[in-house]
């Protein structure tokens, strides 16, 4: 048998370990790659809600400090109104009073008109009187000695507060009761009780007349 035809030796095998450490490697970086993809995406996110709400808050508040000025008018036409001469309760209008008339109706015109424009722009005026004191929103001037409202219940409202969305343009200063009976605490709404479980091995009802 002449060379030619001597058997050929087969090709070596190539060593799979390098081809298996790159193809974990790509794997690493495409796990790697995919996760600062999600981080960025989050953080993209939260940057558009976060500008989406200052704009909003912007929107809101813009007027804040023109709406702190201007509620002093509210406040000094309210006074006006009520150190009008007014007619005693259950007697026909004085004679004296007919010339006022037309001045007192022109200001509580102003007034209504000046209160609905403030509300337009979501400025609310407060006046509590009657409900629990709230601290964030009121300022207690002095206390009230009263045993038929309960405790800590608005009695006096000495000057009204206003509100600017969410937020307190100006606190309403108040009187507080005391010595009256504790607020009930506001008990929660009580949750649905669970099924009863179905005893093991029930068959189910069948309506047969279906």
């Amino acid at each position: 048998m002449s060379a030619d035809e001597a058997p050929k030796s087969e090709a070596p095998m190539e060593n799979p370990a390098p081809e298996a450490e790159r193809i974990a490697t790509l794997e690493r970086e495409n796990a790697d790659l995919k996760d600062r993809l999600l981080r960025a995406l989050a953080e993209m996110e939260n940057l558009r809600r976060r500008a989406e709400r200052e704009l909003q808050d912007g929107r809101a508040y813009a007027i804040t400090k023109f709406a702190g000025d201007i509620i002093g008018t509210a406040d000094n036409l309210r006074r006006a109104l009520d150190t009008a001469p007014k007619a005693a309760e259950g007697e026909a209008e004085d004679e004296a009073l007919a010339p006022f008339k037309a001045l007192i109706d022109g200001v509580e015109l102003t007034e209504r008109e000046l209160l609905k424009a403030l509300e337009r722009h979501g400025v609310k005026k407060r006046n509590p009187k009657g409900e629990k004191f709230d601290p964030h929103r009121d300022q207690a001037m002095f206390e009230v000695p009263d045993e038929s409202v309960f405790a800590g219940t608005v009695v006096e409202v000495v000057q009204p507060g206003y509100v600017i969305g969410e937020r307190v343009l100006r606190p309403a200063m108040v009187g507080v009761s005391r010595g009256g009976p504790a607020r009930p605490v506001e008990a929660a709404p009580a949750a649905e009780p669970p099924p009863a479980p179905k005893p093991e091995g029930a068959k189910p009802h069948i309506d047969k007349r279906a």
